[in-house]
């Protein structure tokens, strides 16, 4: 090795002590911030040919293994990362490239599924469908109509908070600030409402406009469909509510999760390309991506959206500190949520300060599922960083399930001194074998924290409050046999909720048939909603004791 490359392979580890980066990509902690540099990595599944994958993945050649990543700190640290975490990047690599290969059946068969589970339930399902096509009276869905139901929401059709927890009465107002303000104690009423909204974000407008207003009887603010520049597309989706149009204590935010069929999400869940920002940490590229806040194709966007100094100089300049900035700005003024490149960082950021000046007394909650889950947690972290103090002075609580890991242990740190105190801000809610909570990786090869409080439950809905998540990587071979049983188990409960709990709980066609599918893969049935409603709604001990 050259004294040049020798120099390049050196870091500085999170005590500020000088370490070998080969020795400490083994440790976890690869790609540290040199100064106020910011750093980068990321796994291109497209950067190599079959060919190299497999002289990578077989042999474990690094130089074959380079060619699929991209880092800031040049060759010589891509090859560090590539010799020390071979599997992960390979299995990465080969999951995204299946994925993508399948993006365009993926997208038709979940057309199909759509319009089939539709047309079934606005004809009465398969007697009602026969009756109304012998006389000649089929109803034909409509994709953005308020009666079209996602995927996710025929797996659970409840659209109603739990009768038990009830939010108070909005004109008692004192009564609904004490009720949500002790987050920390643990509110179940706000679980269920949070629960609730994170399904509801996978709806279309119409229909979470008609649910908020006509089943919640709350105020509905507005539906962003926002824009993905990596992947050219609108592929975020978030809604906002009130608790009430005039004089609201509550600020709902719900980010919409990872859709059954959209191959570019699960490829988000599978990537684990990261960018790592000063005094921060590593941060998700492809959850960074999600929010609208860079496009790895240019990286300097990152820095741009995310220097805070570039920021502040550019205001004092009086420029916009970027274009998405600019978009927000401009949609500010009366383009609302139709702007075709408006991003969901930016959006929901203006929105939310507009309602925070407007609802005096208001505190804001931010929720999600699955991917939803990550974009909730990632909204308040950039906030933060962005010195959002006054903002961040009138957060509530952020509640995600079924989240996926979205830093490392920095990140972890910066964000609990933020959100600790006074009382927990954070909490993360997982459902016994969901897979999703246990990506990306975190083992002595990879780096991927999660953090806040764990509330987790287990296929009896029992609650325990812990730091992680049992079997914190899923793929353990001791965990192989307990998930299946636990998958036979999981689909007898299944048949039998509406029995034994109650007609609400009883579980349709489609969600029995995502049982069986569980039988093969039990990570990917878990993470259905139904069971973290089911859990919010039953679990047997009291949130905190």
């Amino acid at each position: 090795m050259t004294a040049e490359s020798a120099r390049n392979r050196r870091g500085t580890d999170g005590d500020g002590e000088s370490r070998d980066l080969g020795d400490s990509c083994a440790g976890g902690h690869c790609g540290f911030v040199d100064g106020d540099v910011f750093q980068y990595l990321n796994v291109n599944p497209r950067g190599g040919g079959v060919r190299d994958l497999l002289n990578y993945g077989a042999w474990g050649d690094a130089r074959s293994g380079v060619k699929f990543l991209e880092s800031s700190r040049g060759v010589d640290f891509a090859a560090a990362v590539a010799s020390d975490r071979r599997w992960v990047i390979v299995i990465s690599i080969i999951v995204r490239r299946v994925i993508a290969f399948f993006r365009k059946p993926m997208e038709w068969t979940g057309f199909l599924v759509d319009f089939v589970l539709n047309l079934l339930s606005e004809n009465g399902n398969f007697l009602g469908l026969l009756y109304n096509f012998i006389r000649g009276n089929v109803i034909v869905p409509h994709r953005d109509s308020d009666t079209f139901i996602s995927t996710v929401g025929h797996l659970d059709g409840r659209i109603d908070l739990y009768k038990g927890m009830n939010v108070p009465d909005q004109h008692d107002d004192s009564a609904f600030e004490q009720s949500i303000v002790r987050v920390e104690l643990g509110n179940r009423a706000l679980m269920d409402l949070c629960i609730m909204a994170s399904k509801l974000a996978y709806e279309n407008k119409k229909v979470v406009r008609n649910v908020v207003v006509q089943h919640w009887k709350m105020h509905f603010v507005d539906f962003y469909n926002c824009w993905n520049d990596y992947q050219q597309e609108r592929s975020t989706q978030v809604f906002m509510l009130c608790d009430k149009p005039v004089d609201a204590n509550l600020i709902l935010i719900s980010f919409r999760g990872t859709e059954p069929f959209d191959a570019d999400d699960w490829c988000t869940d599978f990537d684990y390309s990261w960018y790592e920002i000063p005094k921060l940490g590593k941060v998700h590229m492809g959850f960074l991506e999600a929010l609208g806040l860079g496009n790895r194709t240019n990286t300097v966007t990152f820095q741009e959206n995310l220097d805070l100094d570039k920021k502040k100089y550019a205001l004092a300049s009086g420029a916009d500190a970027s274009d998405s900035e600019a978009s927000a700005s401009t949609s500010n003024e009366g383009f609302g949520s139709e702007m075709a490149d408006v991003t969901a960082y930016y959006a929901v950021r203006s929105k939310l300060k507009s309602l925070l000046e407007e609802h005096k007394n208001a505190k804001f909650v931010v929720t999600g599922h699955s991917l939803g889950g990550a974009l909730a947690i990632l909204f308040p972290t950039v906030l933060v960083l962005h010195e959002e103090i006054e903002v961040m002075q009138r957060l509530l609580g952020v509640y995600t399930f079924g989240q996926p890991r979205v830093g490392d242990r920095q990140l972890q740190r910066f964000m609990e001194e933020h959100l600790d105190y006074p009382y927990p801000k954070y909490f993360r809610v997982v459902y016994c074998n969901d897979v999703v909570p246990r990506l990306p990786y975190d083992d002595r090869t990879f780096w991927y924290k999660h953090f806040g409080i764990c509330l987790y439950y287990d296929s009896w809905y029992t609650e325990q409050k812990m730091e992680e998540e049992p079997n914190r990587n899923y793929f353990g071979p001791r965990y192989l046999i307990p998930e299946h049983l636990n998958a036979i188990w999981e689909l007898f409960r299944g048949l039998t909720m509406g029995y034994t709990h109650g007609p609400e709980y009883k579980e349709g066609w489609f969600s029995i048939l995502l049982r069986v599918v569980g039988l093969v893969l039990p990570g990917l049935s878990a993470h259905s909603p139904t069971d973290y409603i089911n859990s919010v709604r039953l679990g047997k001990e009291p949130m905190f004791k």
